[in-house]
């Protein structure tokens, strides 16, 4: 009986032990309010704690074929600063983005649709910074995906491009990693539909 007690006294400090140092490894996990940690997966937590490349596509996975899904369109969602490529309510693709910052720099909510205007690089001499990959979807040039911002050279500006993901950091825009942008550019043809809430 004491081995049993010793045994038990153990396993419930193995266990608080790893509870601690889950805590500890996963500070997301420590920032989700309590309601929400049940239905938070492990690997959301584990997405959440990685870093992410800014330069390289969002997925380790081949970006969807667009001809095999003609009835495609983005879903930006402001909240959780993502990007998702779906057919019908099949998500296709998760792209990390960023979008406006508030009432001034804010990105417009409701459904729109690509526009025809699209370039490998804009520079803009107000906000002081460009990029790469534009596609508009909204006021034929003023509302675009694009890459995380550039400066007036072309070199991408290390600091904003580091908040792609983690927070709204645009005047409206939605910024993407440089890969996806070139994707987005490449790919995403005139006419699809782009619901941002």
């Amino acid at each position: 009986m004491k081995h049993f007690g010793k045994l038990l006294l153990l396993v419930i400090v193995v266990l608080v032990a790893g509870f601690g140092l889950h805590r500890v490894t996963h500070p997301a996990a420590t920032n989700v309010p309590q309601a929400n940690r049940a239905s938070k997966t492990t690997t959301t937590t584990q997405a959440e704690a990685k870093t992410i490349d800014w330069r390289a596509p969002s997925e380790d996975k081949a970006y969807p074929n667009l001809k095999a899904h003609p009835n495609a369109w983005l879903d930006v969602n402001t909240s959780k600063q993502r990007v998702y490529i779906k057919d019908g309510q099949q998500t296709l693709y998760t792209m990390y983005c960023s979008t406006g910052t508030g009432k001034e720099n804010g990105t417009p909510k409701g459904t729109f649709h690509i526009q025809g205007e699209r370039g490998k690089f804009f520079y803009n001499q107000n906000s002081g910074e460009g990029a790469r990959y534009w596609v508009s979807w909204k006021d034929h040039g003023i509302y675009l995906f694009h890459s995380v911002p550039t400066d007036q050279n072309g070199h991408y500006i290390k600091s904003e491009a580091e908040e792609l993901g983690k927070s709204a950091a645009s005047h409206g825009c939605v910024r993407l990693s440089v890969a996806d942008a070139k994707w987005v550019y490449q790919t995403v043809p005139y006419g699809m539909k782009v619901v941002v809430h």
